[in-house]
């Protein structure tokens, strides 16, 4: 037991001690050792305040014990996790007379700023099952004894808890299953997340002791005996995982003495810092970031591998018809498989070691299956592995063998598992450079590798669509367009190339190459050499690489309604098969960016750029602007039901007119006659304000009659009320009347929290642009650009014009780096310099601003003269001022 402390001195004592501790792990670096003695110092505070407040004796009183549970139960106390305790009693008596004694330890350790987790239980309480508390059964497992009556304890640990195991275990395991399935599905069921959460993502610390509980609850079951849990996992998994869990430890003490407090995200700014330091290393060591963010990866896959394995063997006991559906399953071996409970055995291991081509039968069965590898057979494909190495330039019909497996309904599992066993870069060795690799642009949630899979993964998820009736027009809009792409997806001749595209078609970003494009179509001629596919087949996967972004950048970059850029975008793309092949792989490639990087907006905008650019490939193009004489004239038709009936078809064209197709093609009908209600009411009411809550977005609607920093005033007061603005759109009419669309986020929840509030917003908008309020005066005491934290990633500042896209317009393409005010000060300078904004197209990607401005001057395109002094001004209002020199 440790040593007695005055109570006195406790936080002097405790803050010492700590101090030395976190000096030592600075020095050292060793987690596990920091764990261990943090464990120590708090069982020396708790030891002295259960002697001062509930016995003098170590052993006393008679009937109470007190327990650490959890981590601090198994003496891996990071600095700020939670100190749990069990005050543990024979009866509830005796649990009553020490209520105020323990009340005072634990008012104690809250008042030195520790963490205190407690409960109090009798045994009997602790033998039972709590199906609403299933954590505080869990955390028995780790129980340990500190002070008190250690028979109590021994009854706890030996009768009590192995009792329970063995009555509950299925209910316990299901529990531990599901939560664990839960949290996964949290983190995305992927271990390669840019900023991981080590505690609780795939892989993380959390899988581990996961791992642990697996492995200790059948060995309580059926003996009652209490083992090292680590001992009884698959040998060849054991090493990797314990020295995973070394690295791990070491990186969350880094964590919580960093932020000085109990979070464990591993930040950008942390992997810097960590890997500057070693921290995890040999001592010593020192790498880059990108390569100590691989480190972890490596060491989350093989925790993640573990914890997988014991999941799938525990996972039958969740449910008995689960168990059926695997044994089921088993109809699906061969004369070289089996299959045993949902996973694959060589049947005979010498033989399978002399045919390589059987190595991708196995891949083949899981892709087409869904099955999992048993440890036997990962451990055959490992062994396997040199001699694949040594004849790949041999081995037979590569290019149909992959191609199959990546057709296949579960290639992206397949894919992982090639992956985590060394298989992919084996045969790909080209791979080997986006293994795990990190590329920081605040947008991209996944590793390059990761990435790819997901896309592909995302890709077979269209096909259960393909087999229903068309979705719902009622759905969500998402699922509306899905539809939509899994019939352009049914309808390519030869889907395999655009898997082999995607698997390939970013590993350039792992090459010391200045575009990551070209560096992978450098790769890839080397993987389709050894793929030795046909030259029509090559040329499709070297195209779809080349121009992957292409259809991104066209949607979000150009007037997508405008016949000169589906035109310029239809001769580049050339035929109906390779816009087939370059939509969907546009539709899967953003997908697999974040789970939040295709919005529905996106999706439609996407199918509308296929679709104009499939009927211009047919020769059928529409025209540019709406004519009421022209194809649109039926338009006024839909809109006479949604309006009042004295509202003939000759006004409604007339407010129509001269709009660009991409108004109405964006907007639904209830929502052209909204708009043309206001219209109305401009002779009463010049400036038409509408403004809307969307999901987490507002939207703003200001239809008024042309004039002069219109765009660059509304944008300036949305800035002045702290408002960001994600996307705009400004479209004009013949008439000269202006319809101009905000969406955008309410950072401080200014109007959310105070709905008087939007009236006066409404109402300093109207007076802005009526001339009754100065703008300046508005913004003035705004944040200022300077003010904000330097931004994590740097945006450069990109300006082009372009007088060849569109027919009556110059093409303006900013990027710039995303801030308060920034498109009021685009447009104001726009403004300054006579320039009108005839269409106006606003996107944000993470950090990263793209607005596309069409700008006419005096009715006509921009002169080059004019050009250059909007980008001067431009550049001398964006570019970020010198830092000073102190």
């Amino acid at each position: 037991m440790s040593p007695h402390v005055p109570a006195a001195s406790l936080a002097e004592y405790y803050a010492a001690q700590s101090a030395k501790i976190d000096q030592r792990f600075e020095a050292s670096g060793d987690g596990r050792a920091a764990l261990a003695a943090r464990s120590a110092l708090v069982d020396s505070l708790v030891a002295s305040l259960c002697r001062d407040s509930i016995s003098a004796e170590t052993s006393g009183p008679e009937g109470f014990c007190l327990v650490a549970l959890g981590g601090y139960g198994r003496q891996e106390l990071f600095p700020h996790s939670d100190v749990d305790l069990l005050f543990l009693s024979a009866h509830g008596r005796i649990e009553a007379s020490l209520k105020e004694a323990v009340a005072a330890v634990s008012r104690a350790l809250w008042d030195l700023r520790l963490r205190v987790g407690h409960t109090s239980r009798t045994a009997n309480e602790c033998g039972e099952l709590h199906r609403q508390n299933l954590e505080f059964n869990i955390a028995l497992l780790d129980c340990r004894y500190l002070a008190g009556d250690a028979q109590l304890f021994a009854r706890l640990r030996n009768q009590v808890i192995p009792h329970l195991v063995a009555r509950d275990r299925q209910d316990l395991v299901q529990d531990l299953v599901q939560m664990t399935l839960q949290r996964h599905q949290k983190h995305g069921n992927t271990v390669f997340h840019l900023e991981p959460n080590l505690k609780d993502a795939p892989g993380g610390l959390r899988d581990y002791h996961v791992a642990r509980w697996l492995a200790l609850i059948p060995e309580l079951e059926k003996s009652g005996r209490w083992i090292d849990p680590e001992g009884a996992w698959p040998e060849v998994l054991r090493a990797e995982s314990t020295r995973a869990f070394e690295f791990l430890c070491s990186v969350r003490c880094f964590l919580h003495t960093r932020w000085k407090r109990d979070d464990n995200q591993v930040t950008y700014e942390l992997q810097d810092l960590a890997a500057s330091l070693g921290i995890g290393l040999p001592t010593g060591a020192k790498v880059s970031s990108v390569e100590w963010i691989r480190t972890y990866f490596r060491h989350a896959r093989s925790v993640d591998r573990l914890a997988a394995q014991l999941l799938d063997e525990a996972a039958p006991a969740r449910a008995s018809l689960y168990g059926l559906f695997k044994d089921w399953k088993s109809r699906l071996a061969n004369a070289d498989f089996s299959v045993v409970r949902g996973r694959i055995f060589p049947r005979q291991p010498a033989a399978v070691l002399q045919e390589p081509d059987l190595l991708l039968n196995l891949f083949e069965i899981i892709a087409r299956h869904g099955l999992e590898p048993s440890r036997q057979a990962e451990r055959w494909v490992e062994q396997r592995l040199p001699q694949v190495a040594a004849q790949v330039a041999s081995l037979p019909d590569l290019g149909r063998r992959i191609s199959q497996i990546l057709v296949l309904p579960h290639a992206a599992p397949a894919l992982r598992a090639m992956h985590r066993l060394g298989v992919l870069v084996t045969l790909f060795p080209e791979l080997r450079a986006i293994d795990a690799l990190v590329i920081r642009d605040f947008f991209h949630r996944y590793t390059v590798d990761e990435h790819s899979f997901m896309a592909i993964q995302h890709l077979h998820e269209l096909r259960p669509a393909r087999a229903s009736a068309r979705a719902d027009r009622s759905a969500e809009p998402a699922n509306v367009w899905d539809t939509e792409f899994s019939e352009i997806f049914s309808e390519l001749e030869q889907p395999e190339l655009l898997f082999l595209a995607l698997l390939f078609h970013d590993v350039g970003k792992g090459l010391p190459h200045p575009s990551h494009i070209q560096g992978s179509l450098e790769a890839v001629e080397g993987i389709l050499a050894r793929l030795a596919l046909e030259p029509e087949a090559c040329e499709a996967v070297r195209y779809l690489i080349s121009n992957h972004l292409e259809m991104s950048a066209t949607l979000q970059r150009r007037d997508i309604f405008d016949p000169e850029t589906i035109s310029a975008f239809a001769k580049q793309v050339g035929t109906p098969e390779r816009l087939k092949m370059l939509c969907v792989f546009t539709y899967a490639d953003i997908k697999a960016v974040n789970p939040d990087a295709l919005t529905p907006w996106k999706t439609e905008m996407l199918w509308q750029l296929y679709a104009a650019t499939s009927n211009y490939l047919s020769r059928s193009v529409d025209e540019e602007r709406f004519h009421s004489a022209g194809a649109e004239a039926a338009m006024a038709e839909r809109l006479l039901p949604l309006l009042p009936a004295s509202k003939g078809p000759a006004e409604i064209n007339a407010f129509l007119e001269g709009f660009p197709r991409r108004y109405l093609l964006t907007h639904s009908p209830e929502e052209i006659a909204a708009h043309f209600q206001m219209a109305r009411r401009l002779a009463a009411e010049p400036v038409q304000v509408s403004l809307r809550a969307r999901s987490h977005l507002f939207e703003l609607t200001v239809l008024t009659t042309d004039r002069a920093f219109l765009f660059a005033s509304i944008s300036g007061t949305l800035a002045a009320w702290g408002m960001s603005i994600v996307k705009a759109e400004a479209f004009a009419n013949a008439a000269g009347t202006v319809l101009d669309t905000f969406r955008f986020l309410d950072l401080f929840r200014t109007l959310e929290l105070n709905p008087s509030e939007i009236e006066r917003f409404k109402k300093n908008l109207v007076e802005v642009l009526s001339g009754k309020l100065e703008l300046p005066t508005l913004m003035r005491g705004r944040i200022h650009p300077q003010a904000l934290p330097q931004p994590k990633v740097k945006v450069p500042l990109q300006i082009r014009f372009d007088n060849q896209s569109a027919s009556h317009s110059t093409l303006l393409e900013l990027i710039a780096q995303d801030r308060p005010g920034l498109l009021y000060q685009v447009s104001s300078t726009l403004a300054e310099l006579r320039c009108n904004i005839e269409v106006a197209l606003i996107d944000t990607e993470g950090q990263k601003a793209i607005d596309v401005f069409y700008l006419t001057s005096g009715g006509a395109k921009l002169t080059p003269q004019r050009q250059k002094a909007i980008q001067k001004a431009l550049h001398l209002k964006l570019q970020p001022a010198p830092a000073l020199q102190l």
